[in-house]
Formats: structure tokens, sequence, C-alpha cells
């Protein structure tokens, strides 16, 4: 079938207002007589609140309001997996981002004096800052009795067996590090009384419908009392969920309790301090092996950092525990995956959700695995590689078009792969050496097993042949708005320019879960081809009435009734349109999409985890300067089967911008702790990619349509970003000899590692282990 507008690089439906300045953020939302909001959060990473005194902040002019954790009439604390993250803390503070009381006062300035006029008495608690120490019985307990608040496992045929039959066992650790999201718009909202009682919230929302249900809670009120309203989100990453949820009750709290607006805008240092991060992973991976190259068994043990509240954890870590073993055929395999509480922020949802943490690992085993065999990277996987019909460790039967062997080919192919790497690997005596490395994944579309994963988009046709769609699928920035719309678009044979797109309003689309997990077209955009083929049958209807054809004989097309047979134009949409309102029928369609059949079974670790899978490859060419340890990405292949690109210009995008990202991971990003202290707090020390770092780069799209999703796309939002680290520590590897074993590759790594093991020699294992405690070395500019 041939696309009308689908696959094109249509404009974005929301570039004019970005890029002339007409777009509202969330800080650009203002009304008359608004009270600002602030938050004192707290002293001591690990503490018992002994006592709060608030009477000289009360004392202070222009002080309208302060609240403690005793002042919320509802619940006092929120989550959507595991009820325990405090709106305010009540008896101790768990990390610093914890906030302790809420002011509301007349403007900022007196609102951060009253914030500091408030006394707190602590009690300092041991802190636990380390995720393995967290995971030991005699540990200090952050909640309740066990730090432990997380197993997922897998379980696939005898690993005992798998062991016995190896030839050889390759066993390594791993590590990652926390990352922090770096939304170039940090966290505002707006909080106003309703008109008929309840409240209204306007802000940088990502997750609309949780936050609702958090702020009903706790205010007491019904679900149809509280109204959020997406603004235009200044990125989110994943960044924008719990943190969004705690500033929407606090402001909402606030605001009902003075009866008046009240806005609340966090500065960068606070946004750092309070918000959550990527989770950091340690990593035991332990194969056993076949001296042909086949693996026989893979057990794996993973601890994630959850820090101080339970947040997205036990959702990221099932997808690690899915993905745990790439998509390579193992027969036999034991898969742990636990989270644990420290004193460190948080952790939750982010570009890649917990994917980017076992890719490392498993991508880094299989260059390992290359080398102990004689055969190149390439050729390893190839040879391990998923093909159709392949079982994964879960039990579940690939019954898709996998194609990993393609986008493995075409990359190699893009990226000249073996005779540059073949060339890297000769010993150089030259300081500057040039590396080539691969990395592969397969990724879960979708929610999946996770839970209930649906999604409504209605699309309503004027009078005059304009169109409006809404969703409960939120875009904030990677282009869900423009998917739909041009779905939309397709459907009804209308230009782009004929739709206008609202933000979500939970007051009037339907709750459409989470907009995470790469869900937006496949989910919402099947929603708006449905509501739009709604819609499409009562204009063909009038049509056909209108002309005496039959509707199998007509179609839509550039904004036209036209003759399906030549094509001859009949009428304007407009007046198909203006007729059908005037017959009275509805020109108005909601759609709504429920993902196929999926399932899990959390005692044995099996099941048909997701409806479908996508598939990627990431080659990344470098140059390593063994004097200093800098990296330099030179040159990069990102190849991904998106099913079908709506547009074109979006998947592009995702790409370029999911290279840049996963070069951060890999290379510099790291959001450090001091005994659960962060040590950064603005990018003036917080280390993230800039356009001089970003490589020349060759993106590949395929495109083997999958039937779960509209017109045969899938995803690409995370699979763009979960593969680039690996990759570039593979081709530092071919460049050096070093195998770097802890992300990112900052420079001391690197150098250390190239000083220790120069192509042809190895270090002894301690004397490294020494040096790396020893070297301080402070990451330099770009």
């Amino acid at each position: 079938m041939k696309h009308k507008i689908i696959g094109k690089g249509e404009r974005r439906v929301d570039a004019l207002g970005k890029v002339t300045g007409t777009a509202k953020y969330a800080e650009d939302f203002n009304v008359m007589h608004q009270l600002y909001g602030k938050v004192l959060r707290a002293k001591h990473p690990h503490a018992k609140i002994l006592k709060i005194d608030t009477s000289k902040a009360q004392k202070l002019d222009g002080v309208e309001a302060i609240l403690t954790a005793n002042d919320i009439p509802g619940d006092k604390v929120f989550g959507v997996v595991v009820r325990n993250q405090a709106i305010l803390a009540h008896d101790k503070v768990r990390y610093l981002g914890d906030g302790v009381a809420l002011v509301a006062a007349k403007t900022k300035e007196i609102a951060e004096q009253a914030a500091s006029l408030i006394e707190v008495e602590y009690e300092p608690l041991p802190v636990i800052s380390d995720p393995e120490e967290a995971f030991k019985p005699e540990s200090i307990k952050i909640h309740g009795d066990d730090n432990q608040f997380v197993h997922h496992h897998v379980t696939k045929g005898d690993i005992e067996k798998g062991f016995t039959e190896a030839d050889f066992i390759i066993e390594k650790k791993f590590k990652t590090q926390f990352i922090e999201h770096s939304a170039i718009e940090p966290e505002a909202v707006l909080a106003e009384p309703a008109e008929h009682g309840g409240v209204i919230v306007t802000g940088s929302v990502q997750n609309l419908f949780s936050s609702r249900r958090s702020v009903a809670a706790a205010l007491k009120l019904d679900l149809n009392k509280v109204q959020i309203i997406q603004s235009t989100l200044g990125g989110s990453f994943g960044g924008k969920d719990e943190v969004m949820t705690a500033m929407c009750c606090r402001a909402a709290l606030l605001c009902m309790k003075t009866g008046k607006p009240v806005k609340m805008v966090n500065t960068r240092e606070e946004s750092m301090l309070e918000s959550y991060k990527r989770h950091p992973y340690v990593l035991y991976y332990k194969w056993g092996c076949k001296k042909n190259g086949s693996i026989a068994a893979m057990e794996i043990k993973c601890i994630a950092d959850g820090g101080a509240y339970a947040s997205m954890s036990p959702f990221v870590t099932w997808r690690s525990v899915v993905q745990a073993t790439g998509p390579y055929y193992c027969e036999n395999v034991k898969t742990d995956v636990y989270a644990v509480y420290t004193n460190n922020n948080y952790t939750g949802a982010m570009r890649g959700f917990g994917s980017p943490q076992v890719n490392f690992a498993i991508e880094s085993m299989m260059d390992e695995l290359a080398e102990k065999v004689g055969k190149d990277p390439f050729e390893i996987r190839l040879q391990n590689g998923f093909e159709t019909g392949a079982v994964t460790a879960t039990g579940q039967k690939l019954d898709h078009r996998v194609s990993l062997k393609e986008v493995l080919t075409k990359s190699a192919e893009a990226a000249d792969f073996l005779n540059k790497w073949n060339q890297y690997r000769t010993p150089s005596t030259s300081p500057k050496r040039k590396g080539i490395g691969l990395a592969c994944s397969y990724r879960g579309v979708s929610l999946g097993a996770e839970g209930t994963d649906a999604a409504g988009t209605i699309v309503s046709v004027q009078t005059d042949g304009s169109v409006i769609v809404s969703s409960g699928i939120t875009d904030m920035g990677q282009g869900a708005q423009t998917q739909m719309s041009q779905i939309a678009a397709e459907v009804l044979g209308i230009s782009m320019d004929r739709i206008q797109f609202l933000n979500t309003n939970t007051s009037r689309v339907p709750d459409s879960g989470p907009t995470v997990a790469s869900r937006g077209t496949i989910m919402g955009g099947t929603a708006a081809k449905k509501g739009a083929e709604i819609v499409r049958a009562f204009l063909m209807k009038t049509a056909s009435e209108m002309t005496g054809l039959d509707v199998m004989s007509l179609d839509f097309k550039d904004n036209y009734l036209i003759d399906a047979n030549n094509g001859e134009r009949l009428a304007s949409f407009n007046e198909i349109a203006a007729e059908c309102f005037n017959k009275g029928r509805p020109m108005y369609g909601f759609g709504w999409y429920k993902s196929p059949q999926t399932s899990w079974d959390e005692h044995h670790g099996h099941g048909e985890a997701y409806f479908t899978f996508v598939y990627g490859v990431n080659i990344a060419e470098v140059e390593v300067d063994t004097e200093t340890g800098k990296v330099d990405v030179l040159n990069f292949v990102s190849c991904h089967d998106v099913g079908k690109a709506i547009n074109r210009n979006s998947v592009l995008g995702q790409f370029y911008g999911g290279v840049a990202m996963g070069l951060g991971y890999g290379l510099m990003e790291e959001f450090d702790f001091e005994d659960s202290i962060p040590k950064q707090l603005n990018f003036d020390e917080y280390l993230i990619p800039t356009s001089m770092d970003v490589p020349n780069i060759i993106p590949i799209i395929v495109e083997n349509e999958d039937a779960a999703g509209p017109f045969g796309a899938k995803s690409i939002g995370e699979p763009s970003n979960e593969l680039a680290a690996p990759a570039i520590i593979n081709a530092i590897y071919n460049a050096t000899g070093k195998r770097i074993y802890e992300i990112p590759a900052t420079l001391e790594r690197v150098l250390l590692g190239h000083k220790l093991t120069r192509k042809g020699e190895r270090g002894s294992a301690k004397k490294e282990e020494v040096l790396a405690d020893s070297c301080k070395i402070r990451p330099e500019g770009r």
C-alpha cells in the first residue's frame, strides 16, 4: 500500500510555538494574586526528625501558609508500585532531597527567607550509600526490616549441567553509574483552586494520571476534583514522573490551604538535589562457553541501587531480568536482579529503563567470548544471535520478524567494520590509536507484562474540515503529537496543517497509563488510527450519499474526496465535513487500543514478557590518546529496525539524540555521591556531551512492519540510546587492548588501563586495583 503521508518528514506540530517563543512552558504560567511555594529540604541524608519549629517563619510578613507532614489531610506517601515515598518527611529523612516543610508566601524571596527560618532538630543516623553493603543482612535499614525490596529471577534449563558441559568459563564484574536526566527545563507547576471545588494543576508533568491519583489521595478528593494539565515540556527523558508528583502534591496542598494559586519552580540545584537518577548497577556475569563460540550457560546477578524510595525500581529491574541475556541463544540460564534501598537519591525511569546497564555487560562479554575462541565480534554475534522462532530466556517464542542479523550485517557493511577492526588491533607505537566496536540489543516494546497496557486518542473533525486531536499520551519533546497527527492525517487524507493537537488534560482525555517504554507511537498512534477510522466511516457514508458512488470507490486525498478509480476530485474535505454535520452524524472518533496479550509467572520467571521486540546495532569508531586518556568518538553507525518510520525526520532525530546521550553515559556522565551527599548540583560540574562531542553519525533505518503497531510502526526512542556506551567501550578495547569494566570511561580509567595493559602486556589485578583507588584525576573539558 502506498502511503500518502506516512513515512514523510513532516514538520512537527509543535514546531512553530517552540521556534517563535510562543510555546508556554510551566514557568511561563502566571495568574493574579498567586503565591510562591518553597520546600525546606533535609540537612542530613539519614536522620530522625525530633522537632520542627515554624514559629519564626510564621511571623515573617508576607507568609501565608507553612505546612508539615502533619498538615496533610490524606495520604502522606505515594508510589505507583510501592507506596512509601514521602510528600513531606514525617518521622525521618532518608536522603538530602526529602522535603520537610512547605512555605507559601507573596514573593519568592519571602518564601525562601521563611524556609530558612524554620528550625528542625535532627538525630543523625548511620548512612548507607553502597548498594552491596545495603544488601547485607546486618546493614542499617532505610525502610522496615530489609533493604532488599525487589528480587526478580529467570530460570531456563539446568544451569549446573550447562557449566559442566562448558569448555571454559568467563566470569566478570561490571559497574554502572548514577546519571542525571539533564532536561533543559527544571520542574515547575501552578496550582489553582477550581471553580466548583478541587484543584487544577498545570505543569511540566510527564505522567499526569498517576500524579492526579496521588494529589487526590493527599487531599482526600475524588479524581474528578483534581485536574492536571500538561504544559509544553522542555524535555524529560523519563525524569518528570515522581519528582513532579511530589511537586504537584505540595503545590496543591498549599493552594487548598490558602485558597489561592500557588506557583512552584525548582532551581537547577534544587532539581538535581531532589530528582531521581538512572539506576547504578553492580553486575556479575558468569558464562559457560564452548570452544566453537556457543554459550552453554549464563549465570547473572545484578544489584540495583534504588536509593531512598522504591519509585520505578520494580519495573526497571524487571525489564533488566527479561533482557539480561541479550538477543543470544543459551539453553541454561539463571538470572537474579535485586534492588536495594540506600540513602542516595532514589532512582527511577530514565531513557532505556533497565536496558543500558545490562547491555554494557552483555556486549562486553560477547567481545570477550569472541577473543577467547579466536573469532571477531561480528562473527560471534552472527553465530549466537536470535532468529525468527528463537526462544528467549523467559521461554517466549519470537514469532515476529527477528531482524537482529539484518541490522548487524547492514551496520557492519556501512562501517567497514571487519577491515577496520583487524587494522586497528595491530600493535602500534603511536600515542593516538584508533579502535572500532559494536553492540547489539533487543528490546521489548511498550509496558509488556508490567501491567495494563492501553491508551486512548480522540479525533474530532470540525465543520470547516479542520481537525482536533488529543490523547492520554504525553509529548515531552519526543514527537508523539506529530506521530499521532500524521497517522490521523493519513487515515483522513488531509494535510498536517489541518490538525491541531491539544496538550494532555486529565479531565478531557482518558487515562492512558504512563508515557514511558517508548509506547507513544505504538499505543497512542494505534488509538489515533482507530479514532480517525471511526470518523472516516461517517464522512465516507456522507460522501457516498452526496455523489451516488459506492464507498469502496471513494477515497480522501490531499484534502479532497476523490474517485478512487481515476483520481478525479469530487468535493473538498471541508464540504464533506459540513454535510456530515448537517446530517446530524458524529464527527468525533474515540480510539482505544489495548496491547496484545502478554503474561508473566513471577514465581518461575517465565512468560510472554512483551508482545513484540525491536532490534538494533551501534558501531563506534574512536581515537584514544594513550598519553592523556582522552577518547574522541570519530564515526558512528546507528541502525535500528523501527517497524515503520511514521515520520522519517523524527526517527532520525531519535537516532542522533540517542547516540549523543549514550556517548555521555559511556564516556563522561556520572552523578557522584560522597556518603550520600551529591557532589555536583549544576552543569558547571556535571559533564554532559556538547555538540563538539557528537561524532559523524550514519543512521540506517530498517523497516520490517509489525502487525502490532500503526502502519507497522514499533518504537525507537529508547532503543536508540541503550547501545552507544558498550559500542564505545568495545572500540576502546580494540584500540588499546584494555577492557573497561566500569563506566563512564573517564580519562583516568582509560589512561590507567592503557598503562597497565599495553597491547601484549598484562598488569597484575592487585596493582590495577591499588592504582584505581589512588587515582583521583578530575575529568577535563570535553
